[in-house]
């Protein structure tokens, strides 16, 4: 498995990771998760994220690894209380997030920790970011990081704090293209591509019930790339390896609840980034049909 220099963190991470929001979110049992990610960590992942607020991910990871925690990096996020539609950004809750994080992964440090999601005015009133460093300082993290997209990323990056971004890059997520990762690699800020198959989306033949899928169908249908043609092993090579092939991008995180999934996706971008001529043309359709409205879904 490849592995790409996570900015100015000096982390050598597995360029397709693992994101661990399905395993809460879906009600995935242990037996499964534990053969999965263990069976991953075989084969070259050494990169997990996951969240406090994504039901019992945190715990299910850590029964799952946490005698194996030095071979791999441990990645959660902080900013919500219980689910992630109650903001909480005071540095309490913050530092409480934090330890019930290092608590339920069964650690006592974790490699990052990142603000999820907040906006402009919550990054610039500072209490959030500092209650990041006293964690850094009191070694509960290595390193602290913004998951965000679109103005709020940029402001993010341009507050010269943080040390990676996690944001949307995807076939259907470009903006992010022109506008974030240049300013990230600029700043040596290490990126963390979330949603990089945006939800599989072409799996659904009519909208899907899901709402959180359902902006991406949408864009789906009308991007209506040419390669998105009904073998889904096909469209999600060309979609992960355009991911991989963006400046910046050092690891993909992907979300599974199947044993053997990580594996069959790791073999997909064995033949690394796309041709030139194949991210043009991507490019190139995006171009002719997005809109200024398309920016990166939380």
């Amino acid at each position: 498995m490849e592995k790409r220099v996570l900015g100015k963190t000096g982390m050598n991470v597995s360029v397709l990771g693992f994101g661990a929001a399905e395993i809460g979110y879906e009600g995935a049992d242990q037996p499964d998760i534990d053969k999965l990610v263990n069976s991953a960590l075989d084969q070259g992942l050494n990169a997990i994220d996951t969240a406090e607020c994504y039901v019992d991910s945190e715990e299910k990871l850590g029964r799952a690894a946490a005698k194996r925690r030095k071979e791999f990096f441990l990645f959660t996020k902080v900013g919500h209380a219980g689910n992630f539609f109650t903001p909480a950004w005071s540095a309490a809750e913050i530092s409480a997030s934090i330890d019930r994080s290092l608590k339920n992964l069964q650690t006592d440090y974790v490699d990052l920790v990142q603000l999820h999601s907040c906006d402009s005015d919550v990054l610039k009133k500072g209490e959030a970011i500092e209650a990041l460093q006293k964690a850094k300082q009191a070694g509960k993290t290595r390193f602290i990081g913004y998951s965000g997209d679109g103005q709020d990323a940029l402001t993010a990056i341009d507050m010269d704090v943080f040390d990676t971004l996690q944001t949307s890059v995807s076939i259907f997520d470009q903006q992010c293209i022109d506008v974030l990762l240049p300013r990230a690699k600029e700043k040596n800020i290490g990126v963390i591509a979330k949603r990089p198959i945006g939800n599989a989306v072409w799996r659904f033949k009519t909208k899907p019930g899901n709402e959180y899928v359902q902006e991406y169908w949408r864009r789906a249908q009308e991007l209506a790339y040419d390669f998105v043609d009904g073998d889904e092993a096909r469209v999600s090579e060309k979609a992960l390896r355009f991911t991989l092939s963006q400046p910046g991008v050092c690891t993909m995180i992907v979300g599974t609840t199947k044993p053997g999934r990580w594996q069959e996706n790791a073999k997909l971008i064995a033949a690394g980034p796309l041709p030139d001529s194949e991210i043009k043309a991507i490019r190139a359709r995006w171009a002719q049909v997005a809109s200024a409205d398309w920016v990166g879904q939380v």
